[in-house]
């Protein structure tokens, strides 16, 4: 399936695609990588050689999304784009804002639907598109998506950069974007191995301001982790990994059956006509 809506990120106009190449008028190209993703984030737009996450991180988070530990957290999503798109019979065009390796973009991969994901880690964009070939997949920076203006009836950004100007200049109207960011108590039991004075998530910051907020609500239980393989996976996908010494690593490593909170804020936000 050729991916029909991304822009050059040089100069904004509409991509065309012959095979395997990505070209605009102004003759600017860009390859389709054997892996099935384009690059379309030039030298200039980077502030670092290899920008977001590396290759050992993109790992951890794989092998921790698979063994489905957050299944409850895909289940709500996936619910909550059913229940909102029910009504219509139109093909929707869905963009994940920082996919990852795409755990999350192939979720809503259907016979209708044409779904997008990026992100800026090139390792994590090529591990996505070689698994979910039914996606399309770039290497783009959120703050200046390769998409024209209202292409997506759907946003969904998970644990990633929130960036409603460029959110909302992307998304149709009428369209949504949907935002998850922990709760209150989210991994908590794993903050206490690292922090003296552990503290709650600050679940009143509001990321978006100017959508209208249509559904919120929280999805929290308790996690059993089974090794401390998959604790360790946990912490690598967190921010506070960096802070956790190398005795709290290796307690962590040798704990089988660790508990922890899971606890997700999803809110729903609706883009007027």
């Amino acid at each position: 399936m050729t991916a029909l809506h991304y822009t050059c990120p040089l100069c904004n106009l509409s991509l065309v695609a012959q095979e395997k190449l990505y070209r605009c008028e102004n003759n600017h190209s860009f390859d389709l990588a054997k892996e099935n993703y384009l690059n379309l984030l030039p030298v200039q737009f980077k502030h670092s050689k290899n920008p977001g996450d590396n290759k050992a991180m993109v790992n951890a988070r794989r092998e921790f999304l698979e063994k489905g530990y957050y299944q409850p957290l895909v289940d709500k999503i996936v619910a909550l784009y059913k229940s909102t798109m029910i009504d219509s019979d139109l093909p929707s065009t869905i963009l994940d804002a920082g996919c990852g390796e795409g755990y999350y973009t192939h979720q809503h991969s259907c016979a209708k639907n044409t779904v997008y994901g990026v992100d800026i880690a090139k390792e994590a964009i090529k591990k996505a598109g070689k698994k979910y070939k039914e996606c399309h997949f770039s290497v783009a920076t959120l703050s200046k998506l390769p998409f024209a203006e209202q292409q997506f009836s759907w946003i969904y950004s998970v644990y990633a950069p929130i960036l409603e100007n460029e959110f909302t200049r992307v998304l149709a109207k009428d369209g949504y974007l949907l935002t998850v960011t922990p709760a209150k108590q989210h991994l908590m039991q794993l903050k206490q191995c690292i922090y003296n004075d552990a503290k709650e998530h600050d679940e009143e910051k509001l990321p978006i301001e100017h959508l209208t907020l249509v559904h919120q609500e929280s999805v929290s239980y308790a996690m059993n982790l089974q090794s401390g393989e998959d604790t360790l996976n946990l912490l690598s996908m967190t921010p506070f990994a960096f802070k956790a010494s190398e005795a709290v690593k290796a307690t962590l490593a040798k704990t089988n059956d660790f508990t922890c909170q899971a606890d997700f804020l999803i809110r729903l936000y609706q883009k007027p006509r």
